[in-house]
This record gives structure tokens, sequence and C-alpha cells, in this order.
């Protein structure tokens, strides 16, 4: 698996790692084995929250790690209704039991929400001073946002910014991507097959995906992946509660588009203007 540097951290991530989101509601064997499978096939990004099932979703993955904790970059989130100085230190410890850890290799604040983020960051901080976490970063911030927290933590101190990434759905190509790109931010995109809003064969911009796929044998999520990924700064968090879908996942690592089937995915999937809010799902 193809690893990238993850912001400012200076470690070394899979491009492809694993998202854990509504996985609460599939089957709890068939995703444990999901999460297995893709640990064995180098998918060793793997993110969750304390949101997810409410707790429910951090002990399906505290599971899927035991034995192999160590060959994984963990990361979870705090909610923002809790995300106070004392209440992130309450939620980063509860977030630790139920995944059967010591530490996080990354800790997101979810969303923005209606605590100072000089508080957040501050327990940030102390989680990482006493080795809980070994690094910080944010979910679902637009740039301005994102340069209060700049303003607030200073150069090097965020490792990334998770948002809503896929076809149909790239606004942050516009500013949000372009800033993380200049402070050294690693972007990590979710929803990248867009939550039941993957383009249909039948559709003009599906044709053209399915176009692509079948010149390289693939199959159209491999492509969509493959584009999505194309800069060395996005990294993206597919989530698969069957091994099948892990395993395609896993694969798309290996496709590499050329310039001008970028080009022809760029036209067909329009990026949309700029005046509107980022997404938050």
């Amino acid at each position: 698996m193809e690893q990238r540097v993850f912001g400012s951290t200076g470690v070394t991530v899979p491009v492809l790692g694993q998202g854990t989101w509504q996985m609460e509601d599939d089957d709890r064997a068939s995703a444990l084995r999901s999460l297995q499978v893709g640990l064995e096939l180098g998918l060793s990004h793997v993110d969750t929250a304390e949101l997810y099932g409410y707790g429910e979703v951090e002990e399906l993955v505290g599971e899927a790690l035991v034995g192999c904790r160590d060959a994984v970059f963990l990361v979870s989130k705090v909610m923002p209704n809790n995300a106070t100085y004392e209440g992130t230190l309450k939620a980063c410890e509860r977030s630790l039991k139920r995944l059967r850890t010591d530490r996080l290799d990354c800790y997101l604040l979810h969303w923005p929400g209606p605590h100072p983020l000089e508080e957040t960051v501050r327990a940030f901080e102390r989680l990482q001073e006493e080795g809980k976490i070994r690094s910080w970063g944010v979910s679902n911030f637009d740039v301005d946002e994102l340069e209060e927290v700049l303003a607030i933590a200073g150069p090097g101190r965020l490792a990334c910014n998770q948002v809503l990434y896929h076809l149909r759905e790239r606004y942050i190509e516009h500013r949000v991507l372009p800033w993380c790109e200049r402070h050294g931010v690693a972007v990590v995109g979710y929803s990248p097959f867009g939550s039941g809003d993957f383009p249909e064969p039948g559709s003009a911009d599906g044709r053209v995906l399915a176009e692509v796929a079948r010149a390289h044998g693939v199959t159209p999520r491999q492509v969509a992946l493959s584009f999505l990924t194309r800069r060395r700064s996005v990294f993206a968090i597919p989530k698969a509660s069957r091994e099948a879908h892990t395993r395609d996942n896993a694969a798309a690592e290996r496709l590499r588009l050329s310039e001008e089937e970028v080009a022809r995915l760029e036209e067909a999937f329009d990026s949309q203007g700029e005046q509107r809010s980022l997404p938050v799902v």
C-alpha cells in the first residue's frame, strides 16, 4: 500500500484507509471481518469517532485491532458538545477504553461547535504531552475556521482536516485543499463513494466513469478512489462492511490514471462554485 507523509506529523500513512461511519447498522461479524481483512491488506489507517453508534463502533474497532495495534494509525474524534477543556480530556479517556489502547495516533474535533477552540486545542496539547495522542486535527473545517485554529496553535501543530470529498462533492478543491497544502495539513476525504450518491452507469457522468474503469479492467469505485487521491496531500477512508468491498478498495491503490483520464473525470464531475458552505456529514 502506498504511504504518504501525514501532514505535519512526519509519519507515513497509507493513502487508503478504513472509515467506520454508520458501521453500527451493519452486521457485526461481517464488519469485524472486513476491518481485519483491510488491515491484512495494508489499510492500516483506521478512522472512527465517539459519535458512531455512541461508542459502539469504537468498541468494534478495538476488537478488530487486538494483536495488531502497533501496526495501525488509529484516529478518533471528540463530539463538539464535549469539546471543553475538561470534556475533551474525559472524552479521550472514554475512547481509549473502548478502543482497548493507551493512545491515539490522531485525535480530531468532529466539527466546529459551541465551545471556544482555545479550550479544545489546549486539551489536545495536554493529551499529546501525556502521550495519549500523538497528533491532533479537525474535521469539517472551512478556511475561516482553519485560520482560527492556526492563530491559536501556531504553525505545524494541526495535523489534518477530515472533510467530505467524493466525485459529486469537490467543493474542497477551491479553497480548503489549497489552504491545507500551503500549511502542511493532510486532507482526509470521508464518504468517497458519496453515501448513496455514487454515479450510476446510466447517468452522463457515470458513463465516463464506467468507460475509464473498463479501459483498466477495474471497478468504477476503484477509479473514484484513484481520482480523489491524485494529489499527494489527500488520503481517503472508504467504509466497507463486507470483505469483498474491502478487497475492492484495497486494489484501487494499484491503479494509475493518465492525465487525459483525470481531465475527462474533472470535466464530467463539475467541481461546482465556491460560494457556499463546506458540507458537514
